[in-house]
C-alpha cells in the first residue's frame, strides 16, 4: 500500500473510533447477522432479496422527492405495468431508483476492485432512460456541466474538484478493506452526494452503492436489509441534516452522520425481519413496514 493509501487508512480507522460510533456499528452488524439467519431465507432467499430491492427502490425514491405507491413499484418491477412513454418527471426518478437498486445486485465483483467502474455503470441505470443528454451518461461533470441536486447541502462543487472527491472515494475503498465496512460505505455515500460529481443522479447512486458495498463486504450478505429505507426512517428532513453535518467536517457532524448510517443499516435489518416473517406467514404486506 502506497503512504498517501496508508495515511488515508488510518485517517478512516479514527472516525471508526468516534464517540457512539463503535457501538453503533456493532448493533447493525448483530441486526444483519439475526437477519441472515432468518428461517425464511433458507428456502426463499431470492423472492426476500428481491422484494428489498423493490422497498429499497421505493424508499430511495421518497428521498429523491418522488413518492410513489409501493405496489405500483413492484407492479413496475415485476413487468405488470408498463412505463410510461414518454416517461413522465415523477415515473422517471422512480424508474432510476428501480434500475440502479437492480443493478446493484450485478456489480459486487466491481466494487472492491474498480469502483469507480461501479460508480459509473450505477450512474447509467439511474439516469440512462430520463430525458438527458447522453453524453453525461456514465460519467462526471466536466467543465462547466452543474448540478442542481441536494441544494439543501449549497452549490455543488465545481467540476474539478467534484472529480478529484470521486478518485478519493476510489482511494478509500481501494485502501480500507480491513477498516469497518459499515464507516466506509457511510463515507462513500456522503461524499457522492456532497461532491455531485454527476450532473443528476447522484442520491440514487449513492443510495445503491451503499447497498452493493455492504453485501460485498458480507454486513449485509443476504441483500434483504431495505437500508435506503432506513435512511428515511427520520424523513427526507432528518437525512438532509445527517448530511449537512458530515459537510461540515468537523468530528461531531461526521460522527452523526457515521451514527445515522449505522442506525439505518440497523433500521434495514429490521424492515427485512418483517418481509422475511411475512414471507414465513405467506403474505407480504400492502403497504410500506
Amino acid at each position: 500500500m502506497s503512504a498517501q493509501r496508508a495515511s488515508l487508512a488510518e485517517a478512516v480507522g479514527r472516525l471508526a473510533e468516534l464517540p457512539g460510533v463503535p457501538d453503533a456499528i456493532e448493533s447493525a452488524r448483530a441486526a444483519c447477522t439475526s437477519l441472515r439467519w432468518h428461517q425464511a431465507l433458507r428456502r426463499r432467499l431470492l423472492e426476500a432479496a428481491a422484494e428489498s430491492r423493490v422497498r429499497g427502490a421505493h424508499a430511495s425514491a421518497e428521498l429523491e422527492g418522488a413518492p410513489y405507491p409501493l405496489e405500483e413499484v413492484r407492479a413496475h418491477v415485476v413487468g405488470a405495468r408498463p412505463w410510461s412513454t414518454p416517461t413522465d418527471p415523477l415515473e422517471s426518478v422512480v424508474r432510476g431508483c428501480v434500475q440502479a437498486t437492480a443493478e446493484s445486485d450485478h456489480i459486487s465483483a466491481l466494487v472492491p476492485r474498480a469502483p469507480l467502474q461501479a460508480l459509473a455503470r450505477l450512474h447509467v441505470a439511474a439516469v440512462g432512460s430520463t430525458p438527458i443528454s447522453q453524453d453525461v451518461v456514465g460519467r462526471p461533470r466536466e467543465r462547466d456541466e452543474r448540478c442542481r441536486e441536494f441544494t439543501e447541502l449549497g452549490p455543488a462543487p465545481a467540476p474539478s474538484a467534484a472529480r478529484s472527491r470521486l478518485l478519493g472515494v476510489a482511494d478509500v475503498l481501494l485502501s480500507t478493506r480491513e477498516l469497518p465496512a459499515v464507516v466506509v460505505a457511510a463515507i462513500v455515500h456522503a461524499e457522492v452526494v456532497t461532491a455531485r460529481p454527476f450532473e443528476r443522479g447522484n442520491g440514487i447512486v449513492a443510495r445503491a452503492f451503499e447497498r452493493a458495498l455492504l453485501r460485498t463486504a458480507g454486513v449485509d450478505p443476504t441483500g434483504v436489509a431495505v437500508i435506503e429505507a432506513g435512511h428515511g426512517a427520520q424523513g427526507t428532513a432528518g437525512y438532509l441534516g445527517a448530511l449537512s453535518a458530515y459537510q461540515r467536517g468537523d468530528a461531531a457532524g461526521v460522527g452523526l452522520w457515521l451514527r445515522h448510517c449505522a442506525g439505518a443499516i440497523e433500521s434495514g435489518a429490521a424492515q427485512g425481519q418483517a418481509l422475511a416473517d411475512a414471507i414465513v406467514a405467506g403474505r407480504l404486506p400492502e403497504s410500506k413496514m
